[in-house]
């Protein structure tokens, strides 16, 4: 070893809900010495970077803040059902300056590299800006959907309108009163954009590769009477998320879709299709998202209400998907978003049937047209689950990079730490449990400030998965996987993004089972003293590890 002062116990690597979270439980839980770094200007993380109008979470406001806290619980006050982007970048920073978690945040800091040293068993974490610091542990809560994707069509850069991705919106209001807009894409923050956009718009023309099940919203106001009653359930909410498999309000019904008669499983549907949020497709017949035939049931549930929302014939058929059944990929929430297609100022492209060759200075060029536009929107989505390491220069033991690691697909260790990347650990990584992101976040935030708690006490310098663990995470990850449709679908969630190079084959990129056997399991390994980890302590004295192993 070296010797040489490390500047940190810990660097986290994001300010988001993960990185703030984390930062309070190492510093204020543990007492350790702890530096965020925060390529934004602020905190929030995804609500700080994705401003696009219409944008909104689709978990029930409620169930979707922390819990950790009773102060804070006590004091925010939710002001819709399913709150916008404005009041959730509010509440993260109200949060923020209740822990007092700034002074711990270097922002404008975008991480370049991060690389572990053998001699030292520490990282050097390097910003784009050239400052490096080194510290024990490395946490990344870097977000799942994280990384913009931008659609490789040529001309990009020629376009002399104004144009955005809407995850990297400008601070500043976009107004569309007037202007010729285009959105590409119609995926969830597609679907959202364009809601917003078409009541303004002298013309908004909409570009779509494939259609999405989309069902609605309902959102509605939250009235200080009702806020109160929600606070006194707080206890009782989220207990409730603690038991459902995906950490929402929402649990599947015990039924068979086919099992059940007809007019009853039809009332069931259209009661969910009038639920608020998720319940739709959460809390919808237990065998919908394994069983081909129930599926096709709900399938075709939705696609009669998307006929009978929209107006056109034909545009009703082009906003149905056949590609997938419903619930298969992640299923926008909308408020009345087929309903815009029934506006003389909307039009609606398929990209199946006419692709998008260029983008021009004045607009764009199909297979058939030309279009001019005075605003280009990219709702294209993001490099999803490892796209956002993939961007960091992250390497471990010998120098091995991770994304080199990952590159038939990630391997992980519970989802929180890779093999050969000692002292490493991720917050919301593949192959962990995400749902209602907020609930899944507390549980591996807690378990990995647990851990390395239990090194900094310990005097433990060298944390490392076995590969024998690895495998068999892996391996689990797999099997819960098994029988799931949405396994057999193109998505983020399966890892394919056509617009990012050597990602167009499915892998396995996510846990899929239940986010409640997912937290027993970690929370056993934990109380075991970490099985499957081999820990060191400086000299290389065995300080604590699976004997089986």
């Amino acid at each position: 070893m070296t010797g040489k002062k490390l500047d940190f116990d810990a660097i986290v690597i994001g300010a988001g809900i993960s990185g703030l979270y984390e930062l309070h439980l190492l510093r204020d839980r543990y007492g350790l010495n702890v530096k965020v770094f925060e390529a934004g200007t602020g905190v929030g993380g995804t609500w700080y970077w994705n401003r696009y109008p219409g944008c909104r979470f689709d978990s029930e406001s409620w169930s979707y803040g922390y819990s950790f806290n009773q102060e804070i619980l006590a004091e925010w006050n939710w002001t819709e059902h399913f709150a916008p982007q404005p009041e959730t970048e509010r509440y993260l920073n109200f949060v923020a300056d209740k822990l007092d978690l700034r002074k711990n945040i270097q922002f404008s800091a975008r991480v370049k590299s991060a690389h572990y040293d053998d001699n030292d068993e520490s990282w050097t974490v390097t910003l784009e800006n050239g400052e490096s610091y080194r510290s024990r542990y490395f946490v990344t809560c870097v977000g799942p959907l994280s990384a913009p994707t931008y659609p490789k069509f040529d001309g990009i850069e020629s376009f002399e309108g104004e144009s955005c991705h809407t995850g990297l919106w400008p601070k500043h209001k976009v107004s569309f009163e007037g202007k010729r807009v285009a959105v590409i894409g119609t995926g969830a923050t597609g679907v959202q954009t364009i809601q917003e956009v078409a009541k303004t718009a002298k013309h908004l023309t909409v570009f779509q590769r494939r259609p999405n099940w989309c069902t609605p919203l309902h959102n509605g106001p939250i009235s200080s009477e009702e806020m109160e009653e929600i606070r006194g359930r707080y206890p009782e909410i989220f207990r409730l998320c603690k038991e459902t498999a995906s950490c929402f309000v929402h649990n599947p019904d015990p039924r068979k879709t086919l099992e059940t008669p007809e007019a009853e499983r039809n009332a069931f549907l259209q009661n969910r299709y009038e639920t608020p949020g998720f319940g739709i497709w959460m809390g919808n017949f237990k065998d919908m998202l394994t069983d081909r035939d129930a599926n096709k049931v709900i399938s075709d549930f939705v696609a009669e209400r998307i006929r009978e929302r929209v107006k056109d014939p034909a545009t009703a058929e082009k906003l149905i998907p056949t590609d997938h059944g419903f619930g298969t990929r992640r299923v926008p929430q909308e408020t009345f978003y087929y309903e815009v297609y029934n506006q003389p100022n909307v039009e609606l492209i398929s990209m199946l049937e006419t692709p998008i060759e260029r983008i021009t200075p004045k607009g764009l060029e199909t297979s058939d047209r030309s279009f001019e536009f005075d605003i280009i929107i990219y709702a294209t989505g993001f490099d999803a689950i490892t796209g956002s390491f993939d961007r960091i220069d992250i390497q471990g033991a010998d120098g091995i990079k991770l994304k080199d690691k990952w590159k038939g697909g990630p391997t992980t260790y519970l989802g929180m730490m890779v093999k050969d990347f000692p002292n490493m650990f991720m917050v919301i990584g593949p192959h962990t449990a995400l749902g209602n992101i907020p609930r899944s976040i507390e549980h591996i935030a807690e378990w990995v400030a647990g851990a390395i708690h239990h090194m900094h006490q310990n005097g433990i310098t060298f944390a490392d998965p076995t590969q024998s663990g690895v495998d068999e995470w892996t391996d689990y990850v797999a099997e819960v996987g098994e029988g799931l449709l949405s396994n057999e679908i193109d998505s983020w969630m399966t890892g394919i993004n056509l617009n990012v190079e050597g990602k167009q084959t499915r892998i396995l990129a996510r846990y899929s089972g239940s986010a409640v056997e997912y937290r027993r399991r970690c929370d056993k390994i934990a109380e075991d003293g970490y099985t499957d980890v081999t820990f060191t302590s400086r000299g290389g004295v065995m300080a604590n590890a699976n004997p089986n192993h």
